[in-house]
């Protein structure tokens, strides 16, 4: 799978070159415009019970688009539903990642995308539900962000504090704890952070530089209320 990232920042797009008969999925709606040489189709990955599971665990759709070069070589140019970066990373077989909701958006069609579990407190302390997407396989794998998209690099033993709300994904190498911002509560919620993740190393971590809580507050205050 060849790409490349067009208009990187806030309101990127990847172009992807699929040799003849390559296949590779995105997510449903991910489609911007393809040569004619492309097909695109629904597929339930990993069958029903794996894609129900997905789609009610962490908020993605039940379908991923296939987009597969039947008539030859083409190109397909994918974006995210939101305003934000894409940024690819690799899979060799042994390696793995965990995405954050709404995280993925296309890879090579032998990867696996599934909904596994965070812990009951974990999923509730950090604002994402219990639930997140374990990517793992061999191939290209891209994500978005809403906003731009940053990665650091830790090494072992090496920590990081990174807002709940800003978290993309991170290796599988990476752990990490939901704690206070600051030492106390009453310091945590005055200052506007919360609860924020301590990242441990070693591996990568990549977040967003927007906040979509956030977002959403600033864009009600224009909002008429009804009464």
């Amino acid at each position: 799978m060849k790409y490349q990232i067009m208009q990187p920042g806030s309101y990127a797009m990847i172009k992807v070159d699929l040799a003849a008969n390559e296949v590779m999925k995105a997510e449903s709606g991910a489609m911007v415009a393809m040569h004619p040489n492309i097909d695109v189709e629904a597929k339930v990955d990993g069958g029903m019970f794996g894609a129900l599971k997905r789609a009610v665990l962490t908020g993605e759709s039940v379908f991923f688009q296939t987009l597969k070069a039947t008539r030859g070589p083409g190109e397909v140019y994918l974006a995210p539903g939101v305003p934000g970066d894409v940024t690819v990373m690799e899979l060799n077989g042994a390696n793995h990642f965990f995405l954050q909701k709404q995280a993925f958006l296309a890879g090579d069609d032998g990867l696996t995308i599934e909904a596994v579990s965070q812990g009951f407190f974990k999923g509730l302390l950090s604002g994402e539900g219990m639930f997140i997407q374990k990517v793992s396989g061999k191939g290209t794998l891209a994500i978005s962000s809403f906003g731009a998209i940053h990665k650091i690099t830790l090494a072992p033993g090496q920590q990081y504090i990174v807002d709940n709300s800003h978290l993309v994904a991170w290796s599988g190498t990476v752990t990490y704890d939901v704690q206070k911002a600051s030492s106390g509560w009453f310091s945590s919620i005055g200052s506007g952070e919360g609860l924020v993740c301590k990242v441990n190393g070693p591996g990568d971590v990549w977040f967003q530089t927007r906040n979509p809580g956030a977002f959403g507050s600033w864009i009600r205050q224009f909002i008429p209320s009804k009464g």
